[in-house]
């Protein structure tokens, strides 16, 4: 967890996230500080459970998803049923690709990744329209993630990643340095202004990143759209596993 997010609840926390081991690089530590980011405890007013889950990172996860890492992240799941966490999400939305070998192996609800909204967005939306998705890595996510969240070939989407804008490659290209997070906003704006300017019938817009969400009004502002992403769908899932009344 970032330094400076501390959650001061005294409850019990009911949702858990598996996250990414430590030793990324710095620019993404930036963003994990930041309220509105899923790793930061502050982005939420009910507690959360954080676990690193070992040999989790970019490579094993984004590049070349490992078995290794699926392994270690479905005993980190089972670990938390026992203790009592009653749904559980993860740090990163490129997951989506163990969606079903996670949510088969513990009993309680599993959502890796704010893609799982596509399918109900698409079919909130009139009749002609399409959703845009806003990646990390385009080039990286496939198929097989789509399909893991339920998401249809025939489903129409305008799909634009952030590995072409200079700060988030910096984050990667120079991992020891910080980014300019004012710079990295205008530039996440403008991924956002140009998947309207492809496509007019967009009508949505999701943020596969979990990165991304304390941008999001930024980017509604611009795009007069509505904007979801995993802190949408994790707010959504606390409020159907704890009624409260």
């Amino acid at each position: 967890m970032g330094e400076g997010c501390v959650n001061v609840s005294k409850d019990r926390p009911i949702i858990g996230i598996l996250c990414w081991e430590l030793g990324f690089p710095r620019g993404l530590q930036q963003l994990e500080k930041m309220p509105g980011n899923v790793i930061c405890p502050r982005t939420f007013d009910f507690p959360v459970r954080y676990e690193r889950v070992q040999g989790a990172n970019f490579h094993t996860i984004v590049e070349e998803p490992s078995t290794d890492a699926l392994l270690a992240m479905i005993k980190a799941a089972q670990g938390m049923e026992k203790d009592g966490i009653r749904a559980i999400t993860t740090s990163c939305g490129f997951n989506a690709i163990f969606q079903s070998e996670l949510a088969n192996s513990v009993s309680v609800p599993v959502f890796t990744s704010s893609l799982l909204q596509v399918p109900m967005v698409y079919r909130m939306l009139g009749r002609g329209h399409w959703v845009g998705i806003i990646t990390a890595q385009k080039r990286f996510l496939t198929d097989k993630h789509l399909r893991e969240t339920g998401i249809d070939r025939s489903t129409p989407l305008c799909i634009e990643g952030l590995e072409d804008t200079g700060e988030w490659d910096r984050i990667h290209r120079r991992p020891e340095e910080e980014v300019d997070l004012r710079k990295l906003e205008k530039e996440i704006v403008q991924v956002g202004r140009r998947i309207v300017e492809k496509n007019q019938k967009t009508g949505a817009i999701v943020l596969e990143c979990t990165d991304l969400p304390p941008f999001a009004k930024a980017i509604q502002k611009v795009t007069n759209l509505p904007v979801f992403d995993i802190v949408t769908l994790v707010k959504m899932v606390h409020e159907a596993v704890v009624k409260k009344g």
